[in-house]
């Protein structure tokens, strides 16, 4: 689907990257400390999914977004990010900032928040 986002991760460092055009070659991927990396998938974390799942409102021509969640140095949002058909709009937040930004109103848009202890989690802009 357009409007997902291809995210990976190393199991041994913890490095993140965004996948823009992923390879398609049987036995081969994106490679970090000598392993392939793993495509996270949203939701796929049993944690309390009030406090991570973006929630947004519409303002106008903008959604206001927002997730409650602890905002400390070892458990915090490290970013929520907006994707359509043809954009994408990217906020990082730092522990003791709250996880809350404005990003145009796209209906149909997906919504992204990524927990650096719980993982990656998303939710549709109706």
């Amino acid at each position: 689907m357009k409007n997902e986002l291809l995210i990976k991760k190393c199991k041994s460092c913890g490095a993140i990257v965004k996948v823009l055009k992923d390879c398609n070659c049987d036995g081969c991927g994106i490679k970090c400390c000598d392993e392939v990396m793993e495509v996270l998938i949203p939701n796929s974390v049993d944690a309390a999914i009030e406090k991570h799942v973006p929630t947004y409102e519409k303002v106008g021509d903008e959604i206001y977004v927002q997730v409650n969640h602890v905002m400390e140095k070892e458990h915090f949002i490290e970013w929520i990010s907006l994707v359509s058909e043809n954009q994408e709009y990217m906020v990082k937040f730092y522990p003791e900032q709250n996880a809350e930004t404005k990003f145009p109103y796209i209906q149909g848009a997906t919504l992204y928040a990524y927990c650096n202890k719980h993982g990656l989690w998303k939710t549709r802009v109706e």
